[in-house]
């Protein structure tokens, strides 16, 4: 049996729903095959085995991975490889080395790290499982890196002749944060105009996720509340075009890189209330939100999608699996507005929902995935 390292929590904004995630991904694996362990990040980084089992986390409460007096600290060895997991004793969290009292976790063959956002998603992670020489699930450093970074996905897509919707990067490190931008008002505005771009407007955190610092700006005196809104969460901030269409989800799989990747039938979250379709819609009001799969669009368009996303999953050099989300406009007109290196696997989440569509159970897909990356 292998022994599979689920790491789920971290420092990111995504907390919360990685922690979800995770428990779902730990309630779904086949234990005939892996011996899943669950270790945390805390928001603080501390890397810890909870007292508190992960399979009961739900969205209704947004959970937060906390250490305390039973929780047990998690360090790694990077000369052991496989063998250089090492647990503490409980209550010693943060204590020195040489006072928690480290044992061997035992081998470890893979890891799947369900982590969301910065320190998981872009490739931080990543870097380390390779440094330290252990298989694990998901795309590189690279595809991770390029993926989370809205600017740089728009740059690779459009070298590739994949359409993405229209806007332009701005960095918030060379505004007047003392007054909240306002100085830089008449700056911003002829940088929107020379893009051609006009209200309503998307503003957006370069790296974030799950539409946290997300805004829909429909005049200038939202503009620069929204601004600030992004850069709180990163100093690189997303201006778009309001692109009047449908957003389609496609799920992509890769077992093996040698040959093209697998796409389900593309997803749409349809959103019944009049309000942008922000974190809270998305997560936790499920009575104004459903995932529909297949979205109901004309097959041809459906395909489209899927052509778009394996070659955006492609160009980017994906692993493993990749959620491409996509614009399609009245015209059936398809462009990529961005990519999931580590898509959600809550309950409600497209990415296993889709593949359950196409006959391939969520605990299947978990161990395919986890096997390819062995």
């Amino acid at each position: 049996m292998k022994r599979v390292v689920v790491l789920y929590g971290g420092r990111s904004s995504e907390h919360s729903i990685s922690c979800v995630s995770a428990g779902s991904a730990l309630k779904a694996i086949d234990r005939t095959l892996f011996e899943p362990v669950a270790i945390g990040i805390t928001k603080q980084g501390e890397w810890i085995i909870s007292n508190t089992d992960p399979t009961s986390y739900s969205l209704d409460s947004l959970p937060e991975l906390t250490a305390d007096e039973k929780s047990r600290p998690v360090v790694i060895d990077f000369t052991a490889h496989g063998d250089g997991f090492f647990v503490g004793e409980p209550g010693t969290v943060g204590k020195p080395v040489s006072e928690q009292n480290l044992q061997p976790l035992g081998h470890v063959d893979a890891v799947f790290p369900v982590l969301h956002g910065l320190g998981g998603e872009d490739g931080a992670i990543q870097g380390m499982l390779e440094t330290l020489g252990v298989p694990y699930v998901g795309c590189g450093i690279f595809a991770s890196a390029a993926g989370i970074d809205k600017r740089f996905t728009k740059v690779i897509l459009k070298a590739a002749g994949i359409p993405v919707a229209p806007g332009f990067a701005l960095d918030a490190r060379t505004l007047d944060a003392a007054s909240h931008f306002e100085a830089n008002k008449e700056q911003i505005l002829a940088r929107v105009e020379k893009e051609g771009l006009a209200f309503p407007l998307f503003v957006k955190p370069g790296d974030g996720g799950s539409s946290i610092g997300v805004s829909r700006v429909d005049n200038l005196e939202e503009l620069l509340p929204a601004l600030w809104l992004a850069a709180g969460y990163d100093h690189e901030i997303i201006i778009e075009k309001c692109i009047t269409a449908r957003e389609i989800e496609c799920a992509v799989l890769s077992l093996d890189q040698t040959v093209e990747p697998q796409t389900a039938w593309p997803g749409e979250v349809v959103n019944e209330s009049d309000t942008f379709y922000d974190f809270e819609q998305k997560y936790q009001s499920s009575s104004t939100s459903h995932a529909h799969v297949p979205a109901d669009l004309p097959q041809e368009t459906l395909q489209k999608v899927r052509d778009v996303a394996s070659r955006a999953f492609t160009a980017l050099n994906g692993r493993g699996l990749m959620r491409v989300d996509c614009f399609v406009e009245p015209d059936g007109t398809v462009m990529v507005n961005e990519v999931n290196t580590m898509p959600g696997f809550t309950a409600i989440s497209m990415w296993p929902m889709a593949w359950e569509h196409m006959g391939l159970s969520y605990t299947d897909a978990i161990t395919q995935l986890i096997n390819s990356s062995l």
